[in-house]
């Protein structure tokens, strides 16, 4: 984890965002900062680190041929900067993946014996998350400092039940959204979480990518008829809808709430506890709190979506 302070790059613990032993259900994990304290020395000691990559990295003109220049660029060289780590080879694993079809030519390729540490250029997992994968989250519980911040946030100024919503409207999230394709071939970052693997739920539109403020304030009114809402929370990267939002919710006599200090984590966490989420089908922050409320079995809704042949929970 990493926050960038006046172009100086904050190494943030894990455990500072979320709690450890939930993880520990699924499988045997240690803090990077214990392992380079008590382990390292031991079974990767310095002048044996290798890095391993896909294949060679040469992203810039500084970049050494035929290696993974695993410090280059960022957030890569601040990473492993901060624990003092340097690399002295590259492994490529091509044409080996991350999927669980090729656990068994990891092993044959890479033993125990020979390679008691793999390091990565990147996190060993695929982007965005698999579905395979997605069933995980329920392993990945946030902190006691986050959840209780969240839940002062939630008592203080959002009475239940509340909506919590994403909206993604940047001027940078405009580009991306230039690169939809309509015709339902090809999936854009987190599609996957409202479409379906195979687009059996529908294809995509702009409005689900770029909702306009219309579809915004009617969506929401929607849902709070329904579901009786008496607050919403607002997660945005933009302030452009606020105004159009705040004068529909004084209508309706329903308050809201939103983070006066960027806090990305949480955001999240308040969003995870909403008692509906409408969020964007593209976006993969989106996709984040869907998946800790699906492994809650809590309800999820996207703007611009309506499903075909999918009841959302």
């Amino acid at each position: 984890m990493w926050r960038v302070t006046m172009a100086v790059e904050m190494q943030i613990p894990f455990d500072t965002y979320f709690k450890v032993a939930p993880l520990l259900e699924y499988h045997r994990v240690i803090l990077m900062q214990t392992f380079m304290d008590d382990i390292a020395g031991k079974v990767w000691p310095v002048g044996k680190r290798t890095v391993f990559c896909h294949g060679s990295r040469d992203m810039f003109e500084s970049s050494e041929p035929n290696s993974c220049n695993a410090k280059e660029g960022n957030p890569f060289g601040p990473f492993w900067n901060a624990f003092g780590i340097d690399f002295d080879g590259s492994e490529f694993y091509g044409p080996l993946s991350y999927t669980e079809s090729d656990r068994s030519a990891w092993r044959s390729r890479y033993p125990a014996n020979d390679w008691p540490v793999l390091a990565f250029t990147g996190a060993p997992a695929n982007f965005p998350v698999s579905d395979e994968d997605a069933k995980l989250h329920k392993h990945l519980v946030w902190s006691d400092v986050i959840a209780s911040s969240a839940q002062a946030i939630i008592n203080n100024h959002l009475p239940k039940p509340f909506i919590g919503i994403h909206l993604r409207i940047g001027s940078d999230w405009s580009n991306v959204c230039k690169h939809l394709d309509l015709n339902g071939r090809t999936h854009l970052f987190a599609s996957r979480q409202c479409l379906g693997t195979k687009f059996e739920y529908g294809t995509l539109t702009e409005t689900m990518c770029m909702p306009d403020v219309d579809t915004v304030t009617r969506q929401l009114t929607k849902l709070i008829h329904r579901t009786k809402a008496k607050s919403v929370f607002l997660a945005r990267d933009s302030q452009r809808y606020d105004s159009d939002i705040a004068a529909t919710l004084k209508k309706l006599s329903v308050s809201y709430h939103w983070l006066t200090e960027d806090d990305p984590h949480l955001d999240l966490a308040i969003l995870g506890q909403s008692d509906h989420f409408i969020g964007n089908c593209i976006s993969t922050f989106s996709a984040f709190a869907t998946r800790e409320r699906r492994a809650k079995q809590l309800p999820v809704s996207f703007w611009g979506f309506n499903p075909s042949g999918k009841d959302e929970l």
